[in-house]
């Protein structure tokens, strides 16, 4: 973005930092509290692993500067509770990596459901096991629901609406890799407005078979993938290319401008990808053995 100059990188490891700062044309750090004095930023963006999210942003926080945060927003509930709490007393600007929410199809999707109810949520996230460390433990990642997946879950708390209460069963193959995530995961769904969702989950495959999401409303279905968009209805069938990498774009343009006083168009701001975050958490705590979650009650 031409009207947008990064003033540091911060990476525990100095020698990342200095690689990607190098990259970019700016400064390095080792911690954020050293980026915050020497190059006071308008914005940060937290691009963490899941079980590292926290202290940069219980700092910005207490700075009052907005942020960029990844998704998830935690392995687990607890700090997100925590920092949402925290986000919000504060006021503070917040946007997070739902980056679906500005996809073609999505808002394509969203005008085609007004005045038409899904009644029935389709969820797939067929793929294989990332290139990370902390990925296959789920104290680190959270697990496949919680890391990838959330992405259809925000999509269809977007589409569909709350959720009231999930049940999720997985099963980890017995093989010799190391780790304790579920390599498949199966989940059922309840909406508040009396819609119901599944979603199944796998990292057994060798690349990216399909993440998608089905809907189903009176005469009319819809399946959103990250490169397409299909919609069935009474006058036939009509399939449209996605451009995957346009919502990324939006996503980062709209916080931008919302830091820059330019424009309102932030639409996964902390709170908002809060209560994703609590379906997926909750979706985990049933595989483990919770049985049925019910999310109106508190946790």
């Amino acid at each position: 973005m031409e009207d947008v100059s990064i003033v540091g990188i911060v990476d525990v490891r100095r020698q990342t930092a200095e690689k990607v700062a190098e990259q970019v044309g700016t400064a390095a750090f080792t911690d954020l509290p050293e980026l915050l004095d020497a190059a006071a930023p308008d914005a940060v963006y937290v691009c963490v692993p899941p079980f590292a999210h926290g202290d940069a942003e219980r700092l910005l926080v207490e700075h009052g500067i907005p942020f960029f945060v990844e998704k998830p927003l935690g392995a687990g509930i607890e700090v997100a509770e925590e920092l949402g709490a925290a986000v919000a007393e504060r006021g503070l600007l917040t946007a997070t990596g739902y980056h679906w929410r500005y996809h073609e199809g999505v808002q394509r999707a969203r005008e085609l459901l007004d005045g038409r109810p899904v009644r029935l949520a389709v969820g797939a996230w067929l793929d294989k096991v990332p290139p990370v460390a902390w990925w296959l433990h789920q104290e680190r990642s959270g697990g496949q629901l919680v890391e990838q997946a959330t992405h259809l879950l925000d999509v269809m708390r977007d589409l569909v609406g709350e959720v009231d209460e999930v049940h999720a069963v997985g099963s980890r193959s017995a093989r010799e890799i190391p780790g304790d995530v579920d390599d498949v995961t199966a989940a059922t769904l309840r909406f508040a407005g009396g819609a119901v969702g599944s979603l199944a989950a796998s990292s057994l495959l060798p690349a990216k078979h399909r993440a998608g999401l089905e809907l189903v409303a009176d005469g009319l279905r819809i399946v959103i993938t990250e490169t397409s968009l299909a919609v069935h209805d009474a006058e036939g069938e009509a399939t449209h290319s996605i451009d995957p990498d346009e919502a990324k774009r939006r996503v980062d343009r709209a916080f931008v401008d919302a830091v820059q006083g330019r424009g309102d168009d932030v639409r996964a701001p902390y709170d908002v990808a809060l209560r994703t975050h609590r379906v997926a958490c909750a979706l985990a705590r049933s595989a483990a053995g919770d049985g049925t979650v019910d999310l109106r009650q508190p946790a």
